[in-house]
């Protein structure tokens, strides 16, 4: 296990533990990705599923963006699925489609023959952040994992889905095989985001992409317990933790609630909800992410620069309400047809402001 690193003077870190920052900190959810021609140029030669275990390119690729942007944290290259595969699931990221699953878990009997994750298989994860750790100097690391719902959305559907139809479906009729999925693909986020902090990540997000499919009860009856293990289990080990997922303004509340055992918390928020608004849902003590719609960098310099000094305004206004603290970042991933100019100069206003 990695000692803890000391960075005292990291904005990131400072804003989420509610203290007051340098500077506005801000980094990119797919900071390292489809945008960079730097990356692109690394993925011509390699899958995706070829890259997240590579060690030297996992490392490669997260220090791409902070390297080109001067961001204040970076993020562990990796994808949502590894530790499934990590699990033995028969799976591979197809291009242009996502994750797809050979065979899909919708039975009792798929759910007892899932096996729990074997360190060994995400050994090239361990590694790549023991690397980053030694490279990033005084940037922190965030270490992520999929939430326990949306592993269960692609192992249920088989693949990506926009009505998660099967998965309701499964959750609603048979709620005990449900709970029992929740509770294997608990633990394995649990281990996976445990391999990480023992390497030494600074910091760790849950994504919990597809929960805004729910209305709050059902995320509350069938989702909150066992995301909620996550942050309850993992909270002694002291490190700042970030929960997001899209279109999950109603939930955010709950969200919230769940991570109370954090000793630093913070609910990112896509751009269909104010900054603002989401300080007086997730209430006092909690910090804020986010939330610039990514469309916005398509538009030219003038509508980025007039939406970002907006969304700083917003964020001081959610930290007046009771915010612990505002991370600028988008409200969901940088699309790959970004001008990497772009985010740069972004990050330069921010930071100016």
């Amino acid at each position: 296990m990695s000692p803890r690193r000391e960075l005292p003077d990291s904005p990131y870190l400072t804003a989420v533990a509610g203290r007051t920052p340098s500077r506005v900190p801000v980094w990119f959810m797919r900071q390292a990705g489809r945008s960079l021609p730097e990356y692109r140029e690394l993925r011509a030669q390699h899958t995706m599923m070829e890259a997240c275990f590579d060690p030297e390119l996992v490392c490669e690729i997260t220090l791409q963006p902070v390297r080109r942007h001067n961001v204040d944290a970076a993020i562990l290259f990796s994808d949502i699925v590894v530790p499934l595969r990590g699990a033995g699931v028969d799976l591979d990221i197809v291009p242009d489609v996502g994750p797809v699953i050979a065979s899909p878990v919708r039975t009792a009997a798929d759910v007892a023959a899932l096996k729990p994750l074997d360190p060994q298989q995400v050994a090239a994860v361990a590694t790549a952040v023991s690397l980053l750790v030694d490279a990033l100097g005084q940037v922190p690391l965030i270490g992520f994992a999929g939430a326990p719902f949306t592993l269960a959305s692609y192992l249920v559907e088989g693949g990506p889905s926009r009505t998660h139809a099967r998965t309701k479906a499964m959750m609603l009729a048979d709620p005990d095989s449900w709970h029992e999925l929740m509770t294997r693909l608990t633990d394995l986020t649990i281990g996976f985001l445990s391999v990480q902090l023992d390497h030494g990540v600074d910091a760790i997000q849950l994504f919990d992409s597809w929960a805004g499919a729910l209305c709050r009860a059902d995320y509350r009856r069938y989702v909150a317990p066992h995301s909620a293990r996550v942050f309850a289990t993992l909270a002694d080990r002291g490190v700042p933790m970030t929960h997001f997922g899209v279109q999950t303004g109603e939930l955010l509340g709950v969200m919230a609630e769940v991570m109370q055992p954090a000793p630093a918390r913070m609910v990112g928020v896509d751009w269909r909800t104010s900054l603002a608004d989401a300080a007086a849902r997730v209430g006092a003590g909690t910090a804020l992410q986010g939330n610039l719609d990514p469309a916005v960098l398509l538009a030219g310099w003038p509508v980025v620069e007039r939406a970002a000094r907006a969304v700083i305004a917003d964020g001081r206004a959610a930290v007046q309400a009771g915010a612990a603290g505002h991370v600028f970042n988008l409200g969901h991933g940088v699309l790959p047809e970004t001008d990497p100019g772009v985010l740069t100069d972004l990050v330069s206003l921010v930071h100016s402001l």
